[in-house]
């Protein structure tokens, strides 16, 4: 891991790192930086009660309701920076059978937790997670792992932002079928 990375490295370094939840386990596919004050697009460009966990310090979990789902980031720092990455998408590794019983309708298990709220159901991610340090054991952590060769990672612009929506800071990992299909915001 960098010393002192942007978000977009931060991102890029989190992909093939697993993230565990409430008895079960995804390979992070595909993430998107959001950078704090510095973006437009990011929740915390203004600073809000619902904002202020990505203003303190890195490797927390900050969690969301949207359109009646759940999305998780991972706040990357510096601190006062809020610079955070969403997690897209993941291919579960670990607790396979909770995931399908908490995703019941996914077509297969590449669409387990392929999307933000898909990703965050299979691992039983709620409000309840949030400001959750994940660099300690339980209830949701991090694991990280190495580094990816670069030529394995592709990127493009974010999915569903209305503004800076042409920034390409949405990486995945190329050819993993558990990575959602990208659409852009009707208003980009």
């Amino acid at each position: 891991m960098s010393n002192n990375p942007t978000v977009t490295v931060r991102a890029q370094e989190l992909l093939g790192a697993v993230l565990v939840g409430h008895g079960a386990s995804v390979m992070i596919t595909e993430v998107e930086a959001y950078d704090g004050v510095n973006d437009p697009a990011s929740h915390a460009f203004t600073r809000t009660p619902r904002s202020e966990i990505m203003y303190g310090p890195p490797w927390r979990l900050y969690v969301y309701a949207i359109h009646g789902h759940h999305a998780a980031n991972v706040v990357t720092g510096p601190t006062e920076h809020a610079s955070a990455v969403l997690i897209r998408a993941g291919r579960v590794v670990d607790g396979l059978a909770t995931a399908r019983d908490r995703r019941p309708t996914a077509r297969d298990d590449d669409a387990l937790a392929r999307g933000p709220g898909n990703l965050t159901r299979a691992l039983g991610i709620t409000l309840v997670d949030k400001g959750t340090d994940l660099l300690t054991p339980t209830p949701v952590a991090l694991e990280r792992r190495a580094g990816l060769p670069p030529a394995t990672i592709r990127s493009g612009p974010r999915v569903g932002v209305r503004l800076a929506a042409d920034n390409p800071w949405r990486f995945w990992l190329d050819g993993e079928p558990s990575v959602s299909a990208y659409r852009r915001h009707p208003r980009a």
